[in-house]
């Protein structure tokens, strides 16, 4: 099965600050989460990078030990994955904000 470049959104259940660090720290640990964002507030936790959404969210109830319902996957295509490891490439330098900047319009997308 090929890996190619997903959206996923999922609702985690964040109670507390403790909550949001352990999951924060989970989707940090994850190799093939390139963007990540937490809302804490609406208890969603949004995802993008080259990766298979179920294996993902296996990963991650495993190593939470909380309870994860995907709302929504989206794929995209094959012309913005070329485009994005060009960025990549590009980039290796860079810092975590400026990786963001470039994605923001795939989490936009997301959010929509």
């Amino acid at each position: 099965m090929t890996v190619k470049y997903f959206c996923m959104v999922m609702r985690i259940n964040i109670d507390c600050s403790g909550c949001y660090r352990k999951v924060k720290r989970v989707l940090l640990d994850v190799p093939e989460l390139e963007i990540h964002l937490l809302e804490k507030k609406q208890t969603r936790v949004i995802v993008g990078g080259r990766f298979i959404p179920q294996d993902v969210a296996i990963m991650i109830r495993k190593k939470t030990n909380r309870r994860v319902e995907i709302l929504d996957i989206q794929e995209f295509s094959e012309d913005k994955d070329a485009e994005l490891t060009e960025d990549h490439k590009s980039m290796t330098n860079n810092n975590n904000w400026t990786l963001l900047a470039t994605h923001q319009h795939q989490i936009e997308t997301c959010l929509v």
